[in-house]
């Protein structure tokens, strides 16, 4: 098994967006083969910050999602809403 946590920095006005398009897509990457768990962490102190806690079946299961569209359609549309690179 492999976890994945991912932090993520937003810009003020564009979290309410982010925590949406996350709530639209969370269903469908939980359903990607190899997907084991997904949940999304909000900073309480620091409401910008949100954190990603995935468990993948292995390596070859994340890498084959990040390969998707899936993957491209939804980074796509959550890669200018970040303030900061996003650390893995």
């Amino acid at each position: 098994m492999l976890v994945r946590i991912v932090r993520m920095t937003f810009a003020p006005d564009k979290v309410d967006q982010f925590l949406a398009h996350f709530d639209e897509a969370t269903p469908h990457i939980r359903s990607v083969p190899g997907c084991r768990h997904l949940e999304l962490w909000q900073g309480a102190e620091a409401p910008t910050v949100c954190t990603t806690y995935s468990q993948w079946k292995s390596a070859e299961a994340l890498d084959e999602y990040r390969d998707s569209d899936l993957f491209r359609r939804t980074w796509s549309t959550v890669k200018p809403l970040f303030t900061e690179r996003p650390r893995a």
